[in-house]
C-alpha cells in the first residue's frame, strides 16, 4: 500500500471480511502512522537500505512497530515477521530479517533517540508538512502535529427527525455502547470506543451515521430554508447532503437539492448511502470548475464547496495522507479550489450563501483561497457566522478554523461563509 500511491482504505478493502480484518487494519494504519519515525531507525541498521526489497523494508518497519508500540512481546514479533519473509517468497531475507529485528529489540532507544531530534521525526511528520505547519501555526505546531497520531473518537449523527439524541443515548445503553452528548453541536455523539457499525442500534435503518462533529456544522452553517434551490457541489460520499435534507424537514418543508460529482463511482456511493437514510436528491455527475457539465441555468440560494484538499486535518483518521500528499500538491489544490469557487459564484443567486470548508488545516487551502477569491469576484463579501463555530475554533480573518484534537475534540475543518450581494455577470 505504502509503494504503489494507494490510499489505506483501498489497499484495506481486500480485507474486509477475513476474520482478522481488525488487526490487519490496526498493523497497517499503525505502522503508517509511525512509519516516518520509525523506517529512519530500521534503515539505519541496513548497510544498503536501497538493495533490500521494498515488501522486506515494509515488512521490518511493521514489525518495529509492533515492537515499539504493541504489547506484544518483542521476541514473539521477531519469530512471527521471520515466518513472515517466507510467506511473501523471499525465504533468503529471514537471516537479514532476523538480524535486523534483533538489534532494533535491543538499540530502539538509542536509534529512536536520534531521530527524536527533530520534530518531523519525533512526529513522524514528513519535513515538508512540518515545515509548513510551524509556518502557519507557530508555537501551536507540535501540539496539532502530536494530535494528528492520535486515535480520533467514534462520532455519530443522531437524525433528529426521526428520534432525539436522548433517545438515541437511552438505545446504546440498551446495546451496552457507552456514548455521551456533544453540547455544542445538537445531533452529534461520541462513543467511548468505536463499534462496528452493525452494532450501532438504527444504523440499517437510517437512525444515526457516523459523522465526527467538526463536519456536522455545515449544515447549520448553510442556513437552509425549505424552498430553496441548494447544491452540494462536491458531495461524495453524501453526510452533508444528507444532513442538509434532514434540516430541511426538521424546519418543516422540502428544497431542491443537487449532489455533484465529478466521478460515477462516488456519486453511485452518495446513492447508496442516501438509499439507507431514505432521503432522495438529485444526484449529477459533473465536473464543479465546469458548470456546463451539470447546471441547467436556474441559480441555487445555497450552495456548499466542501473542496478537495490535501486532507491535513483529518491525518489521525487516515495516517497514509503522510506518506502520499507531497508538497506540490497543495498549490494544485489551491488552484482547484479557486476554480470551483469561481464557479460556484456564477450559479449563485443575488443574496445567496455560499459555504466554503476544508479538512485542512494549512492556510493555502483556506483563508488564502477565500481571500484570492474576494480579489478576483467583487460580487461576493464575507458573510455573518457565528463567532468560534465550536469550541476553540481560530478566527482566520474570514472564516474560522478547528484544530485537530483541540477543545473541540473534531478533526481538522476550515470554514468560511459567503454572501453574492449583487447579479454580477
Amino acid at each position: 500500500m505504502i509503494f504503489h500511491g494507494q490510499s489505506a482504505d483501498s489497499a484495506l478493502a481486500a480485507h474486509e471480511g477475513h476474520a482478522e480484518r481488525a488487526a490487519v487494519r490496526a498493523i497497517a494504519l499503525g505502522t503508517m502512522r509511525w512509519y516516518l519515525r520509525l523506517a529512519p531507525a530500521v534503515e539505519s541498521l541496513l548497510t544498503r537500505p536501497s538493495g533490500v526489497a521494498s515488501r522486506i523494508r515494509a515488512l521490518l518497519v511493521s514489525a518495529a512497530h509492533q515492537i515499539e508500540y504493541s504489547r506484544n512481546a518483542p521476541e514473539a514479533t521477531v519469530h512471527v515477521s521471520v515466518d513472515a519473509v517466507r510467506l511473501l517468497g523471499a525465504p533468503r531475507s529471514s537471516g537479514l530479517v532476523n538480524a535486523v529485528l534483533r538489534r532494533f529489540v535491543l538499540e530502539r532507544a538509542t536509534l529512536l533517540a536520534r531521530v527524536d531530534q527533530s520534530l518531523a521525526g519525533r512526529t513522524a511528520h514528513p519535513a515538508w508538512l512540518t515545515e509548513r505547519m510551524c509556518a502557519a501555526w507557530g508555537d501551536a505546531s507540535p501540539e496539532i502535529l502530536e494530535a494528528n497520531n492520535g486515535h480520533p473518537p467514534m462520532t455519530l449523527r443522531v437524525d433528529l427527525t426521526r428520534t432525539s439524541v436522548d433517545g438515541y443515548l437511552s438505545r446504546l445503553a440498551a446495546a451496552s455502547i457507552d456514548a455521551r452528548a456533544i453540547q455544542w453541536c445538537e445531533s452529534a455523539v461520541t462513543l467511548t470506543r468505536p463499534v462496528a457499525v452493525n452494532e450501532l442500534p438504527g444504523f440499517r435503518e437510517g437512525v444515526v451515521s457516523v459523522q465526527d462533529a467538526g463536519a456536522q456544522l455545515a449544515a447549520t452553517l448553510l442556513d437552509v430554508r425549505p424552498g430553496m434551490r441548494i447544491l452540494d457541489a462536491c458531495a461524495a460520499p453524501g453526510g452533508k447532503t444528507a444532513h442538509l435534507l434532514e434540516s430541511l424537514e426538521r424546519l418543516g418543508g422540502e428544497g431542491e437539492l443537487t449532489a455533484l460529482d465529478v466521478d460515477p463511482s462516488r456519486v453511485a456511493l452518495i446513492e447508496e448511502n442516501l438509499r439507507r437514510l431514505r432521503r432522495h436528491a438529485r444526484l449529477a455527475v459533473g465536473d464543479a470548475k465546469d458548470p456546463a457539465t451539470f447546471w441547467d441555468g436556474r441559480p441555487f440560494e445555497r450552495i456548499i464547496v466542501d473542496a478537495p484538499c490535501s486532507s491535513t486535518g483529518v491525518i489521525r483518521r487516515h495516517p497514509d495522507i503522510k506518506l502520499l500528499r507531497r508538497a506540490s500538491d497543495i498549490l494544485a489544490f489551491a488552484a482547484t479550489q479557486l476554480a470551483i469557487l469561481r464557479a460556484a459564484v456564477r450559479l449563485l443567486a443575488p443574496g445567496g450563501r455560499l459555504l466554503y470548508s476544508t479538512c485542512s488545516v494549512l492556510p493555502e487551502e483556506n483563508e488564502q483561497v477565500v481571500a484570492a477569491l474576494l480579489a478576483v469576484e467583487p460580487v461576493v463579501s464575507p458573510a455573518a457566522m457565528p463567532r468560534h463555530v465550536a469550541p476553540g475554533a481560530v478566527e482566520r480573518g474570514v472564516g474560522e478554523q478547528l484544530l485537530p484534537g483541540a477543545e473541540a475534540g473534531t478533526d481538522g475543518f476550515y470554514y468560511a461563509c459567503l454572501e453574492k450581494t449583487t447579479a454580477g455577470t
